[in-house]
């Protein structure tokens, strides 16, 4: 299991992260979210990764790290900067959606790739340079994205060049 193989690497918040009412956070996002990451938020809420990357928790008491304020950005930036520059071929079909899960303290995003009729728990990861057109994929979910990482298994050309570091750290949101 991912969840239980990323608590082995990244130790967990002191105290659990209060509950979400994940119906209201699904009608407002007009999606279901993946299980797995529904089971990240009861583990560990939003917070901060080994200094670098932020962990986005939908209705976050700290702004910073609310995924909802930075879908409603995102699809707003993205509208505008693809009237100008080319958007993934992804998002030239017909419902496509991104909806970030994750950002980063340079300002790459990570995301889930939304198709109709797709199962979230079949949502491909897509991860953007900050202020580019280079977009990476990933199929597997959020959770195994992260544990693969910080076991060092997986490698983005994307992501900075220093993450993860040798000894992982997380932040809960709130407390920073």
């Amino acid at each position: 299991m991912p969840l239980a193989r990323l608590a082995e690497l990244l130790p967990r918040p002191e105290t659990d992260p209060p509950a979400k009412d994940w119906e209201a956070v699904e009608r407002e996002l007009g999606v279901r979210l993946p299980h797995d990451y529904v089971s990240l938020m009861a583990m560990y809420s939003g917070g901060f990764i080994d200094n670098y990357l932020l962990l986005l928790e939908p209705g976050s008491g700290n702004s910073v790290y609310d995924l909802l304020r930075h879908a409603e950005e995102r699809d707003e930036a993205y509208e505008e900067l693809w009237k100008y520059e080319d958007k993934p071929a992804e998002m030239e079909e017909a419902g496509n959606r991104l909806i970030p899960w994750a950002t980063t303290d340079n300002g790459e995003y990570l995301f889930w790739l939304v198709r109709p009729g797709q199962s979230p728990d079949e949502w491909t990861l897509m991860i953007n340079e900050e202020g580019g057109e280079e977009w990476e994929r990933y199929a597997m979910t959020a959770t195994e994205f992260l544990a693969r990482v910080l076991a060092g298994e997986v490698r983005s050309e994307v992501l900075w060049s220093r993450f993860p570091e040798e000894v992982h750290s997380f932040l809960p949101a709130l407390s920073l």
